[in-house]
């Protein structure tokens, strides 16, 4: 829909601050820049796959690799997921084009306390690419079933860009589960497609090969929508968390399966209203996808959730790897709130 027949529906975007309409320009990077950055990580390759109870140490801590069959699209979906830590637990959803390692460094600084599981959601870094249901809700549903094959009940979820997606699905159909919603980078009641020019251009990636090239497509996504240079050994581990064989078409199937429109609408007509747990909202100051104006109206957008707030880090759309020690310093603060009653 275009946003002039956007008008005429009940559905009506909200029109651009112009601080957000001249951040948005700067979507597209600079040819030099992208082609420094580029030369930068021409020479990361392939890590070779992990195994069931393999483990690796980051930022001091013991990260356990682990993988289970949970029932899924009729049979099973594989998925990998990694975690440190005991206690709570806090389980972390990613966004594109990432993977579970996007919160190593919040997992790490919260292990003390918590039980820190990051799941590779279905399609990416090494969970089962098959065909299957890759419809936001249905793909949101199998993740609970791996929750539940692996014996974690209630729990804090927090969540990151297209990981946000099938959170506000986990938190509407199980508010009994999630003690804390904590949101990141996802549109909430308000939205403009020009702050999606990539969602048409996903779903035509198999025929355009617009992710074949896993290095150049993770750095020009960092380039156009980050805002702090990431550490050149977590950038050289994205890139390789999204080069496992598969990813190029199994994470387009979402794309396919949706719109940003009808996620938008379905979030405001159905979801929102069933969140009932409290929900923080967090987000990069200078996130150009996520503009901080839209977020002022929150808690009256979220009427029934037992506790809203908004809270910002410094830093563009991929904060947890932008400014990880503020990242995980809010996310500490937002975790040991007195819990709802």
């Amino acid at each position: 829909m275009t946003v002039d027949e956007a008008k005429e529906s009940p559905w009506r975007y909200t029109e651009l601050p112009d601080r957000a309409r001249q951040a948005i320009k700067r979507f597209v990077p600079p040819d030099a820049l992208l082609a420094e950055r580029l030369e930068r990580y021409a020479d990361v390759r392939p890590r070779p796959a992990d195994h069931d109870g393999d483990t690796e140490v980051l930022d001091g801590q013991v990260f356990t690799h682990r993988f289970v069959d949970a029932p899924g699209d009729q049979e099973t979906v594989r998925w990998h997921y990694v975690e440190t830590g005991s206690g709570e637990p806090v389980v972390f959803l990613h966004g594109m084009p990432d993977s579970w390692f996007m919160w190593h460094h919040q997992m790490a600084a919260l292990s003390d306390s918590y039980r820190c599981i990051a799941v590779d959601l279905k399609g990416y870094g090494q969970s089962g690419k098959d065909r299957g249901d890759y419809s936001q809700a249905g793909a949101a549903a199998q993740l609970v079933t791996l929750l539940d094959t692996i014996g974690v009940d209630r729990f804090v979820l927090v969540t990151h860009d297209r990981g946000t997606v099938q959170g506000d699905h986990i938190a509407a159909a199980h508010p009994a589960r999630v003690r804390h919603y904590v949101r990141g980078e996802g549109h909430l009641y308000h939205f403009h497609p020009d702050l999606a020019p990539h969602d048409e251009l996903l779903a035509e990636a198999p025929w355009s090969g617009l992710l074949e090239d896993p290095n150049r497509f993770v750095v020009w996504a960092y380039t156009m929508i980050g805002e702090l240079p990431v550490a050149d050994e977590d950038m050289r581990r994205v890139i390789q968390e999204f080069s496992y064989p598969g990813i190029t078409r199994a994470v387009p199937r979402y794309s396919m399966a949706s719109t940003f429109r009808k996620e938008w609408i379905e979030r405001r007509s159905d979801l929102i209203p069933r969140w009932r747990s409290p929900v923080t909202i967090i987000q990069g100051r200078d996130s150009r996808t996520q503009p901080r104006e839209f977020f002022t109206d929150a808690a009256e957008r979220i009427p029934r959730a037992a506790r809203v707030e908004v809270r910002y880090v410094d830093g563009g759309h991929f904060w947890p790897l932008e400014n990880p020690g503020q990242s995980s310093t809010v996310l500490r603060e937002v975790l040991e709130q007195a819990p709802e009653h």
